[in-house]
């Protein structure tokens, strides 16, 4: 679904970037110098007889169609980070460009995993038994505060990949695909 202008929305030149990648990643692979080929490649006679090329397969234009793909890659990458700076969002009283809200988002999800941490070790309290009766250690801070603290990372987290969902179908992108 493009625009008038036969640009594409955000949330479609993400799905062609990872369509390029993947179409990269065959042809690479399919290359002989391709560490991955260079073994299986090789015209070492084994149990399996000597490789080559399939009549139908032209390394030379497979390289040359490989570096097509890279450079519309490049093209289509610089278009979607530049419609990441330019387009902004309300997030939490502020207006930030969608480039910050991405680095926001991956922030805010490293916090819930520390979160979810200091709530598994605030579920209960350490308990030491000296001289004939139990030491409590009480929980800094306590596991209600530590449980609050990640349903509002959540939460903010949801809200947060909202809006950028929401942008992905508003934003376009500097860039025509054929």
């Amino acid at each position: 679904m493009t625009d008038k202008n036969s640009k594409l929305f955000l949330y479609e030149a993400l799905e062609l970037r990872a369509e390029l990648d993947a179409r990269i990643k065959t042809l690479k692979d399919c290359l002989p110098e391709t560490r991955q080929n260079r073994d299986r490649l090789s015209l070492l006679r084994g149990e399996h007889g000597i490789r080559r090329p399939s009549p139908d397969f032209d390394p030379a234009a497979a390289r040359n169609t490989l570096r097509k793909l890279e450079f519309k890659r490049r093209k289509l990458n610089s278009a979607i980070q530049q419609a990441n700076f330019s387009h902004l969002i309300e997030f939490e009283g502020d207006s930030i460009n969608l480039n910050e809200a991405l680095e926001t988002r991956k922030a805010l999800n490293e916090q819930i995993g520390e979160l979810h941490q200091q709530v598994v070790s605030s579920a209960y309290e350490r308990v030491i038994y000296k001289e004939g009766r139990d030491i409590v250690e009480a929980n800094e801070p306590s596991y209600s505060e530590c449980v609050g603290k990640l349903e509002q990372a959540r939460l903010s987290f949801r809200l947060l990949n909202r809006l950028l969902r929401r942008s992905s179908f508003e934003t376009t992108v500097n860039f025509e695909d054929e």
